[in-house]
Parts: C-alpha cells; structure tokens; sequence
C-alpha cells in the first residue's frame, strides 16, 4: 500500500474513533445524570415514607434503621460510579483533543478552523477549569447529600437507638458527616488528579 494510501486510512481510523470518543463521552454525562436521579428519587421515596411513620414510634424505628442504611449505602456506590464517569469523560475528552490536533495540523488553515483550546489557560468552551473543579461535579453534590444522611442516620442512631440526648447527638452526627464529606471528596480528587501525574495533588 503506497504512502499516500496509508494516510487515508489513518485519518479514516482517526475520524471513527473520534466518533466513538464521542459517544463515549456523551454516555457518561448521561450515565452520571441517571444514577445522580435514582439516589435522589431513592432518598426521597424513603425521606416520604419514615414522614408518614412518624406517629408511630415503633415503626419509624423500623424504617430509619432500615431505609435509610440502604439509601446510604446507594449514595457510596454512586458516588463511586460518579467518579468513574468523570474519569472517563476526561480520558476521552483528551484523546479526543489529540486527534483534533493532528487534523488541525494538516494544513496551514487548520489551527484556524478547528479551535484548540488549553483548558488550564483559556477554557475548554468557555469554561476555565481549576484544581477546584472537582468539587463541583456531580459526585460531590451526590457525596455532600450522603455525607448529611450519614450524619442524621447516626444521630438517629444515638437519640432513638441509645437514647442519649439530642445534643451531644447532633453534634456527634453532624462530625462524622463531616468526615464522610471529607472523605469522598479526597476519593474523587486523588481520582481526577491522578490523570495529571506531572502535577503535585
């Protein structure tokens, strides 16, 4: 196969997997904003029932201890799944800017037509990303909202389980889900800057 031909399937290859990155990327935000809606609309369905429970005692009981774990539970693996996805779509969002480069750069008009942006110096479509950033995705809204379920839940737990008195309650609930916060936020940013090992975390 003669050089010239070699070119062709090359920019060929390039474009469909420029395609597929594409896709990739797109099935992430919409894989993120599903999973975000189902620990909500979970969170909510149980926020409803323990409310309808609330003259009953026994039974509030029995659905704080049992609802309210699980949703917990949901909010870590979505948290978790959230990442993931943030991770990916930056992965194909770099591959994708590569291959954008190497269009660009077949003719001198190229760098003109096809815009490539430097997200660290003028943004990526208008928006500057910072080392910050992270703490705006959707993974730290879903891990803030558990971090306050796991701090009621435990303040739950220490009022209605052990009896202890609502202060010293509270404030045992609203450390730890503080430390829970905490906790998923330097998951989700040991994830993200572990993409960027050229730079101190």
């Amino acid at each position: 196969m003669s050089e010239p031909d070699d070119s062709a399937a090359l920019r060929g290859a390039l474009g469909t997997e420029l395609f597929v990155l594409q896709s990739a990327a797109s099935s992430t935000i919409s894989e993120a904003g599903t999973r975000s809606t189902i620990y909500l609309s979970t969170l909510s369905g149980g926020l409803v029932a323990v409310g309808f429970a609330g003259s009953s005692p026994s039974l509030l009981a029995v659905l704080t201890f049992t609802v309210f774990p699980t949703v917990f539970m949901l909010g870590w693996f979505t948290v978790v799944r959230l990442v993931d996805t943030s991770v990916e779509n930056i992965t194909a969002k770099r591959r994708m800017a590569r291959i954008r480069e190497y269009f660009a750069a077949l003719d001198p008009i190229g760098p003109s037509l096809i815009a490539l942006d430097d997200p660290r110096v003028t943004g990526e479509l208008g928006v500057r990303y910072s080392k910050s950033s992270y703490l705006f995705t959707m993974a730290s809204m879903i891990g803030a909202v558990n971090a306050v379920l796991g701090g009621a839940l435990v303040t739950l737990a220490l009022t209605v389980g052990l009896g202890l008195p609502t202060v010293p309650a509270t404030l045992v609930g609203i450390a730890l889900g503080l430390a829970v916060l905490i906790a998923t936020l330097r998951y989700e940013r040991h994830r993200i800057r572990s993409l960027y090992p050229g730079e101190r975390s």
